[in-house]
């Protein structure tokens, strides 16, 4: 793909996807060849350029209101494999090659607890430790 079929590719991404008030659109992360849901972040119109561009998910941090290119401090790297976009252009779903754990909890999907027989129970265990991937401990 050329310089400027890879512009065009990201400026027809860019012109179907309705931005919320303040810019954001969720985007929900699936691994491309299992269907495991990873995790749901969001990103704006520069972090969704990049990813187009690039091939590597970057999202916006609501919390540090900067670009959040996944894997960047933990090593735990999204590729992109396809995006698609929903009905209502409101919602992108991004089919990934998950580097690693997606969770920050060190877990393969940050959806590891399940309600069942009315409690929350945990169904996934951590596979590495929050201070491992970052060099803290985990703050949650």
């Amino acid at each position: 793909m050329t310089r400027h079929d890879s512009d065009t590719a990201t400026q027809t991404v860019l012109d179907q996807v309705r931005f919320d008030a303040n810019g954001l659109v969720p985007a929900i992360a699936q691994q491309h060849d299992t269907g495991e849901v990873l995790m749901l972040a969001w990103m704006n119109r520069d972090s969704l350029a990049e990813t187009v561009a690039t091939g590597r998910v970057c999202y916006y941090s609501r919390s540090r209101k900067a670009l959040w290119r996944k894997g960047e401090t933990s090593g735990q790297a999204q590729h992109l494999k396809e995006l698609r976009i929903d009905c209502d252009g409101d919602t992108l779903l991004l089919l990934v090659d998950q580097e690693g754990v997606a969770c920050h909890t060190g877990r393969r999907t940050c959806f590891y607890r399940a309600l069942r027989g009315g409690a929350l129970v945990e169904i996934a265990p951590p596979l590495v430790s929050p201070e491992t991937l970052y060099g803290t401990p985990d703050s949650n």
